[in-house]
């Protein structure tokens, strides 16, 4: 055998491991790479996340820090934490157990929502309420509510809602109603799949040195409808606060303006007006209507006279600025003043 035909030793290798059965199929490989689908199961996409659900939990904060000090008659902090967008399972997963899951309707909203009130913050109101100042922490110990802390919830939760309608107002008016209270989360499921899409609004709640979260949570399916008003609002639209602009509108109506009116006036060159003497006259022809202007803006053209011995103005029409106003009768009043102007120099 010639040298050229010899096997080298990669060859050689080769063919021992296709005897041995050590080689990879290209089965193998491309069965590695498959993965099992499942439609149901999979995360769905936010394609969108809603900005203007910051403005309504700010405003939900405020009003709630209200009704609380009413309630408790201390100093309440209430601020927006954040606001996620995570798997049911996933809210789940970090939501203490026990705790208190109030499921509500937000009307007209195909769903069902979540007020979550862990057991830190029922025990923080509960001791404030009757007078305590946190130093004696009280533990859930896995226990239920007493009926007597089962009452203060209702009346949190009534607040809650109130102030919660009450911050959806100007962008979608809702109509909030309570089902049911659960302690278990198996019990509360406000969604088809667990690993649909929610949107988590997340709390924060201080009570003198007391401190504690809770959370509003709703399906991202149930706000897909006004998905529109939550994504493509202005602050200058909806947002806009009514009393707000009753105010700057009274104001407005309060403020001063100027209005003059000339009663005539006479084109001459500086050269006439240096000639001029004491006791030359001016022959002038009287303006039949005159224009009252407020910032040199044209506003109304008026007829003068005299009533009550005071020199007065009557409105003849207002003037409406779409279209341009050429002052006829005073362009030509002022055209035969300047006339007679010059032909009274001439003489």
């Amino acid at each position: 055998m010639a040298q050229d035909e010899l096997l080298s030793q990669e060859e050689i290798d080769a063919l021992m491991k296709g005897v041995s059965g050590e080689d990879e199929s290209a089965a193998d490989v491309n069965e590695a790479k498959v993965r099992p689908y499942d439609p149901v199961s999979q995360h769905r996409v936010v394609r969108e996340r809603f900005q203007v659900l910051d403005i309504v939990n700010e405003r939900f904060a405020r009003l709630f820090r209200i009704s609380l000090f009413n309630l408790l008659r201390r100093g309440v902090d209430i601020s927006m934490d954040t606001v996620r967008y995570q798997s049911y399972t996933e809210f789940l997963r970090n939501t203490p157990v026990p705790t208190n899951l109030n499921m509500v309707t937000l009307k007209p909203l195909e769903g069902t929502a979540l007020f979550v009130f862990p057991p830190s913050l029922v025990f923080m109101v509960v001791d404030n309420l009757f007078g305590g100042d946190g130093r004696f922490v009280t533990k859930s110990e896995g226990r239920e509510f007493t009926i007597t802390e089962q009452r203060i919830i209702r009346r949190l939760l009534d607040l809650a809602i109130n102030a919660y309608q009450e911050a959806w107002k100007t962008v979608h008016p809702l109509t909030i109603g309570y089902l049911r209270s659960e302690m278990q989360t198996k019990f509360a499921n406000i969604t088809s799949s667990p690993n649909e899409i929610v949107v988590n609004s997340i709390f924060h709640l201080e009570v003198g040195a007391l401190a504690s979260d809770f959370n509003i949570c709703m399906p991202y399916a149930m706000l897909e409808p006004v998905s529109d008003a939550l994504t493509h609002q202005t602050p200058g639209g909806q947002q806009r606060d009514s009393s707000w602009t009753r105010r700057m509108a009274g104001e407005l109506r309060l403020s001063e303006v100027e209005l003059v009116a000339d009663f005539l006036n006479i084109s001459a060159d500086l050269g006439q007006v240096m000639r001029l003497k004491v006791g030359d006259v001016l022959p002038v022809e009287l303006p039949e209507t005159v224009i009252a202007r407020v910032d040199d803006v044209a506003v109304m053209e008026c007829e003068y006279g005299r009533q009550q011995r005071q020199s007065a103005l009557r409105v003849k029409h207002l003037i409406n600025h779409a279209a341009p106003l050429i002052p006829t009768a005073l362009a030509k009043d002022a055209k035969d003043a300047q006339s007679s102007f010059e032909e009274n120099n001439d003489e």
